[in-house]
């Protein structure tokens, strides 16, 4: 800490002011920049960044710095991933025929070497390794809210701002995600010569899906339906998070140590197939947007807060880690990924979607296949398989691996 700084406290409540200001200010950039538009970068990075430029300049100019209160945030972590796991429906697995376990064990494979190429050089460079898991699967597979949430974990422990270092992995892996779809695609299809369906008017090379479920909209019948809605959301969130927390402690008293977050998210899908049977269904759009406004403002919390003075010693090695891991996810989704899926046009689709799944989110591999299939045609195949696997399965395989390379770092 340097003496020179003068340091302003700045509470909770003022803290999520200031963070709904910067997503503000990061979807007005959004929208003005193509760059950052065309390449899916969430407004809270784009606004989190900004502010922690201006920060890191208030504290290099005038020697101004900020403690925040950040009491708020881990809620909202909960939040999120408790309607990530409501999400899953575990009877849309059978949509995704024989090929769905091929990919679900590429999944896996790839995330251990993900997590190998991250650990392997932070030793190598004599770094802490689980530097290494942060620019492994933990980062690029699993985003924003996953480096936060296991940066915490690891700081807690001793390596110091592993959640800088991660948010930073996970917003290149965002452009890098995106990036890498659409060259992979024409590296497959010129190399193999696959056939692949007309691309008649791009208008009709976007698949069809099925129509969106909507809530009914009930409000003229019962005006206060909105507020019911509302209130059954968050009574269902309020459960994972609760039930979520009760897990957790038994399983620490057992010696199990997880993220709550994560016990979280597995009692949302518990709940999620569950209420179907009750015939207690809940509302879906309302659910969603709980969490995207959660995820936005941790998102927008985290971001802001990232101490990019400390960073500047990493930058090496930040660069060094990109850079392999761009490598093993272009090698491995052109030389494992499309074997697995067929050696077809749809397994050119779903290696540029699964490019996105392994960099980004899920958002970028369906912008990479959307990419592909605008200009070749259409790939049902591949955008059913793709969210499927980046809806349920990235996230589960994920914690079961982090915490496997965890336990052998000791």
């Amino acid at each position: 800490m340097d003496p020179s700084v003068h340091l302003i406290d700045v509470p909770a409540i003022p803290m999520l002011a200031i963070s709904i200001l910067v997503l503000y200010v990061g979807s007005k950039l959004n929208g003005k920049v193509k760059f950052l538009r065309e390449n899916f970068i969430p407004p809270a990075v784009t606004g989190g960044l900004l502010f922690s430029l201006l920060f890191l300049l208030l504290r290099l100019g005038v020697k101004l710095g900020f403690q925040f209160d950040m009491s708020l945030r881990d809620g909202l972590l909960l939040v999120f991933f408790s309607t990530v796991g409501l999400s899953v429906q575990l009877d849309t697995l059978k949509q995704g025929g024989k090929t769905l376990p091929l990919l679900v064990f590429a999944s896996a494979v790839f995330l251990s070497l993900q997590n190998a190429v991250g650990v392997g050089i932070a030793t190598a460079l004599g770094a802490d390794p689980h530097y290494g898991l942060m620019a492994g699967s933990i980062s690029f597979a699993g985003g924003h809210g996953t480096s936060i949430a296991w940066g915490a974990v690891f700081e807690e422990a001793g390596v110091a701002n592993a959640s800088g270092i991660g948010l930073a992995f996970a917003t290149f892996g965002l452009v890098f995600g995106g990036v890498v779809g659409g060259p992979i695609a024409r590296l497959l299809l010129r190399r193999y010569h696959v056939d692949r369906p007309s691309a008649e008017p791009a208008s009709e090379s976007v698949v069809e899906e099925a129509p969106e479920k909507t809530e009914p909209n009930t409000d003229r019948e019962h005006p206060n339906a909105w507020l019911a809605q509302v209130l059954h959301s968050l009574m269902i969130i309020s459960l994972c998070v609760t039930f979520g927390g009760i897990v957790n402690q038994f399983l620490s008293k057992g010696g199990i140590k997880l993220p709550g977050f994560l016990t979280a998210m597995f009692m949302g899908i518990l709940l999620s197939n569950l209420t179907p049977a009750l015939q207690r269904p809940h509302a879906r759009q309302t659910i969603d947007r709980f969490g995207t406004v959660s995820l936005h403002i941790f998102l927008a919390m985290s971001m802001m807060t990232v101490e990019l003075w400390t960073l500047g010693g990493a930058l090496n090695f930040i660069l060094l880690l990109l850079c392999a891991q761009v490598l093993l996810m272009t090698l491995f989704a052109m030389f494992v990924v499309f074997n697995l899926a067929g050696k077809d046009y749809d397994a050119v689709v779903i290696a540029a979607g699964f490019s996105g799944l392994g960099l980004g989110a899920t958002p970028v591999a369906i912008a990479n296949i959307n990419a592909v299939t605008s200009n070749y045609g259409p790939s049902p195949k591949a955008m059913i398989l793709i969210p499927l696997i980046g809806a349920f399965f990235i996230d589960l395989l994920n914690a079961g691996t982090i915490q496997l390379f965890i336990s052998w770092l000791g």
